[in-house]
């Protein structure tokens, strides 16, 4: 235990991340090994760290040795990392946050291993990691103590259904009807849904009919050395599906608007072209964080603006939009890719207006 708690044996296998509408890796998910002992399970080992008061120092020995090949990770994926949540203000987690620095395009995920009754505790660590561009995801939603209640609570960027709820999905319609209600519960909170355990090819032609943006599983690619793709066969199933539905979405009214990268810079903007209306404040792999006017720019002032995928429905955004605080409700939505990138600006006069005119 000593030595896999000092890194010594551990290594890392990376499971991708499929963005079901164009077929493409968008992300993969660092998984522990241990190849270096005769016990290769890595359930086994965690579950004898936690009988020997050991958790934090092999938690933080994988999450290092997953952190490890960051640096090669492919443009515009993410990486998902899986830490205990009671774990997080334990100096052992932190140390590896703040050697990594910034975060940017690291998921952090929590999973379940002990019961967590409230976040509130652990709301300093969460800041600091979203503080430090990490997103947040939780794991196994819908099954265990992973609830409702906490996904409130949390407001994650990213929910993992449980692979419990995929399995048969094809054929269960009490599974599919869940599937729909968390796709729709993650729309309300501006988060994504991932579906994990996938391992047949019905039961990814139903998530694909439900809307499902992300899965991953056996049936797609299993764990490997980084980073591996999918079987071109596949992506070219997955890119050539037509949409289940078929609405109007915000790809349908998007906008385009001037960029910067501070707001000093979209400040300049804004004194070279008077005319100018909106900047919109890019960070790191060209992910939009505000819409700027040139009193918030010439202010530096940055609140974070609500990010809504391509291929989102109307109606959803228009839902999503009403969440807002009354100050913010209708700035404009910052439109990104299924990578995170940024693709434009979707105006709530638009969206009204083609609603409007659709019908819908």
């Amino acid at each position: 235990m000593a030595a896999a708690c000092r890194g010594e044996g551990l290594a890392a296998a990376y499971q991708p991340i499929i963005d079901t509408s164009r077929g493409t890796v968008v992300g993969y998910e660092a998984l522990a090994r241990f190849p270096g002992f005769a016990e290769k399970n890595p359930d086994a080992w965690f579950a004898a760290a936690r009988t020997h008061g050991k958790s934090a120092e092999l938690e933080a020995a994988a999450l290092r040795t997953a952190l490890a090949a960051r640096a090669t990770l492919p443009l515009n994926c993410f990486l998902t990392v899986n830490v205990s949540p009671e774990l997080l203000p334990t100096e052992c987690i932190r140390s590896v946050w703040r050697d990594e620095g910034n975060l940017a395009g690291v998921v952090v995920e929590l999973t379940e291993q002990t019961p967590i009754d409230s976040y509130v505790e652990l709301e300093p660590d969460l800041d600091q990691l979203r503080a430090a561009g990490a997103l947040i995801a939780v794991d196994d939603a819908g099954a265990g103590y992973a609830g409702l209640r906490h996904l409130l609570a949390l407001r994650p960027s990213l929910i993992k259904i449980d692979r419990e709820l995929i399995q048969g999905v094809d054929q269960d319609e009490a599974k599919r009807a869940l599937v729909s209600m968390l796709g729709t519960f993650a729309c309300h909170v501006d988060a994504w849904i991932l579906a994990e355990g996938v391992e047949r090819i019905e039961e990814l032609d139903a998530l694909v009919s439900l809307g499902v943006p992300l899965v991953q599983g056996y049936c797609l690619a299993r764990p490997a050395p980084p980073w591996a793709n999918i079987d071109l066969d596949l992506a070219h199933r997955l890119a050539s599906k037509r949409p289940a539905a078929h609405k109007r979405v915000i790809r349908d009214i998007l906008e385009t608007a001037a960029t910067a990268t501070s707001p000093a810079l979209a400040a300049e903007a804004f004194a070279e072209d008077p005319a100018l209306q909106s900047v919109v404040l890019l960070g790191d792999h060209l992910r939009p964080v505000s819409v700027l006017d040139a009193g918030t720019a010439g202010l530096g002032m940055v609140s974070p603006g609500m990010r809504v995928n391509l291929d989102t429905p109307l109606g959803e955004a228009l839902a999503r939009s009403m969440t807002r605080t009354k100050a913010s409700r209708f700035e404009p939505l910052l439109v990104t890719d299924n990578a995170g990138r940024y693709a434009g600006l979707a105006r709530m006069e638009r969206m009204i207006t083609a609603l409007t005119v659709s019908g819908d």
